[in-house]
């Protein structure tokens, strides 16, 4: 049996939920800390942990470039090369060859780039995409698509979703059925109704564990990315998982939970840490400004991350002023906890039938700074 998938409790569209894999638990609405190269930045894989996250996300396109899925492998797979043992999902490697390589080529077959790292040229199919996923271990695989650029006109959205639609046939062909592992469709198609529509049954018809929703957080903004949303779901499978690629901001995820989204990731915690950006109740700061720099209060009172129950504001201020590599350490695992804390937050509201209250109480403090607070 792949994957299972249990719905424990439903308010509107918002649900509550259980994905079990061969590797533990997903508690649902869940966020995946982004590990692309085989490690969450600045964080051990237990500090990972004691942040709440179930599961982690890791990248296919990075990984067969740099160890390369063969070495992987033959180290036991991803789950004991770097330590994490509790459940993975990888990306199939579609958004980085489309954003990060050079000389890209698409075709029927696949697609055909170079390297960002030293210029070698790679082919991937959907069958390969597949067989890295397998020899990385990975507990929910994707399939191989093409994240459509947004802007894009019908036409080219069109043309886009449908090779990915193909591709994604021939990944479900090329998947090994195994107990507790699971290969997730994603939908397509841009900013335009019938072409997500259309996906979503294409991709109902094939069959698969999971569904995503993809080609989002790509630079149309959050309006539209609610409104596309607020016509895609209708059309996704009720008894299944429903995952949001690359989102997102916390209101990013308040308004996708509240669409019945389950499933969330994004570099933006992690990376926000590493540049001195912290996220507390009342929004994002920036600790590098100089307000910070005589502040003796913790970061977030009420935190229990170590950046918050250890240090102060003016300390963290002073690491990332003289280059210290322990504030990106800090304010990465404050940022991740943030992050599961909403999580959790979150499924006891639903839980308890009080999201709507939940979400306007959240969103009223946290959009107290503007983004000039971030600037430093």
């Amino acid at each position: 049996m792949a994957i299972t998938y249990k719905i424990n409790k439903k308010q509107s569209l918002a649900r509550t939920g259980e994905v079990m894999t061969a590797h533990g638990a997903i508690r649902t609405p869940a966020f995946m800390p982004v590990g692309t190269a085989a490690t969450v930045k600045a964080m051990m894989p237990e500090s990972v942990k004691a942040t709440g996250a179930d599961i982690i996300l890791s990248n296919t396109y990075h990984l067969m470039l740099r160890p390369s899925a063969e070495l992987v492998a033959k180290m036991g797979g991803l789950h004991t090369f770097m330590n994490w043992h509790g459940p993975i999902l990888t990306d199939s490697g579609g958004f980085q060859v489309m954003s990060l390589s050079k000389l890209r080529k698409l075709s029927e077959q696949g697609v055909t780039f170079q390297s960002h790292l030293d210029g070698t040229t790679y082919e991937l199919t959907p069958e390969r995409a597949i067989e890295i996923q397998h020899m990385l271990d990975s507990n929910i695989s994707m399939v191989l698509d093409e994240c459509t650029p947004y802007p894009a006109t019908e036409e080219e959205a069109a043309s886009s979703m449908r090779l990915s639609m193909r591709w994604a046939e021939r990944c479900k062909k090329a998947f090994v059925e195994r107990d507790g592992y699971s290969l997730f469709g994603i939908v397509q198609g841009s900013v335009y109704h019938d072409l997500r529509e259309e996906s979503c049954k294409a991709l109902q018809a094939i069959g698969f564990d999971g569904y995503a929703i993809g080609g989002l957080a790509v630079g149309e903004g959050q309006e539209v990315m609610f409104r596309v949303l607020d016509f895609t779901m209708p059309h996704l499978p009720a008894d299944k998982p429903r995952y949001l690629m690359g989102v997102g901001k916390p209101d990013d995820i308040i308004g996708a939970v509240q669409r019945g989204v389950d499933m969330f990731d994004c570099v933006i915690p992690t990376r926000a840490g590493r540049f001195a950006r912290a996220y507390i109740d009342e929004g994002e700061i920036n600790i590098r400004n100089a307000r910070f720099a005589d502040d003796s209060a913790p970061l977030q009172e009420g935190c229990l991350c170590p950046a918050c129950t250890k240090y102060t504001r003016a300390y963290l201020n002073h690491l990332f002023k003289a280059d210290e590599m322990l504030g990106p350490m800090l304010l990465t695992w404050h940022n991740l906890t943030f992050y599961q804390q909403l999580m959790q937050g979150l499924r006891d509201a639903i839980n308890e039938q009080r999201l709507d209250e939940f979400a306007a109480k959240f969103l009223a403090k946290y959009r107290k700074y503007k983004e000039d607070d971030v600037a430093a």
